[in-house]
């Protein structure tokens, strides 16, 4: 995905660290998560029914004296204060890497080496020979690299570039911009260069987004995708599970998604059209006691959504890229 010569300019140590804290696991219901809570993960080595070395991210080797072998990952974090844990038999790391060496090629980008990992690790993790907790992305199939590369240049192809930009406080927060090159993301530029060239502000983020993006523009070339919103809306929104919420925040501008491609517009539309349907089932249901209306409306929507996600980006990669987001961030006690 990033080219072998990829540039990174235009970031301060604050703006990288807001970007960052963007994609940082949160709860559904927007409350800080407890400061208290289990931290750094486990990862245990076991061979021919022992269990042979135990360590903790954060605090180093464990004993394994007391430990009753075998146990579960999720026992095993548990038990020593972890938020994840692996559980490996011993040479399977080994195992993934030779394989990997095989399998790779040369030219391949970063995209296809990170397949090529999860799909090892995949086959590992069906023979028993690994084992996790917790699996967050249970059922979410494995793009192929040409899955990948034929889904970005559907969102965003080559010499165009991706801007997300977050306000806050009637200021630019912070900014990301990737463009495309022929061999993978080839600038990746963060807003220090930008806020300068974006002119005087008016304080109201729905206008001055226009700013950013011409700013952007004169530096990487014209915008496929953009993605823009203050901080509080676009974090709620990350880990909102509720159908619809990405179309209706579209909808009233608390969320403005300019340009927008196709395959990006399609499953949105869904997203509204599914919440649209719940919506109208739960009228029904108050008044129809036996479920017959409920039960046509429902069919209705499957065989309208699957007609719908013909050729879009869901179809393309196997899975909902927003939900996808939505599990890896999501964090409930």
């Amino acid at each position: 995905m990033l080219s072998p010569h990829v540039r990174f300019e235009g970031f301060t140590a604050t703006d990288w660290v807001r970007v960052l804290s963007l994609f940082r696991p949160r709860r559904t219901t927007g409350e800080l998560r407890d400061p208290n809570r289990p931290r750094g993960g486990v990862i245990a080595i076991h061979d021919r029914g022992r269990l042979r070395k135990l360590l903790h991210t954060n605090v180093g080797r464990l004993g394994i004296e007391d430990i009753e072998w075998p146990m579960t990952a999720e026992e095993l974090a548990k038990r020593n204060d972890a938020s994840f844990c692996i559980v490996l038999e011993s040479g399977t790391l080994e195992r993934i890497m030779e394989r990997f060496a095989s399998r790779s090629r040369k030219g391949d980008d970063l995209a296809a080496q990170t397949v090529t990992l999860f799909s090892l690790a995949q086959a590992e993790l069906a023979a028993g020979r690994l084992s996790a907790w917790p699996l967050r992305l249970r059922g979410v199939p494995i793009p192929t690299s040409g899955m990948v590369r034929t889904s970005l240049d559907a969102v965003c192809p080559i010499g165009k570039a991706m801007v997300l930009g977050i306000f806050e406080g009637g200021e630019l927060w912070t900014s990301v911009a990737l463009r495309r090159g022929q061999d993978g993301i080839s600038l990746i530029l963060g807003p220090d260069e930008i806020r300068g060239d974006m002119g005087l502000l008016s304080g109201d983020w729905r206008r001055d987004y226009r700013h950013l993006s011409h700013a952007i523009e004169d530096r990487v070339g014209p915008i496929a995708f953009g993605c823009y919103a203050e901080t509080a809306t676009f974090r709620a929104l990350e880990v909102d599970p509720s159908p619809g919420a990405w179309a209706r925040a579209a909808f009233v501008r608390d969320i403005i998604l300019s340009p927008l491609p196709a395959p990006m517009a399609i499953p949105l539309g869904i997203d509204a059209s599914r919440a649209a349907f719940l919506a109208v089932r739960k009228v029904m249901e108050r008044v129809d006691s036996n479920g017959v209306v409920a039960g046509s409306i429902e069919r209705l929507w499957d065989r309208a959504a699957k007609s719908a996600q013909h050729g879009e980006l869901e179809e393309m990669l196997g899975f909902h890229p927003l939900e996808l987001l939505r599990k890896l961030l999501v964090r409930d006690d």
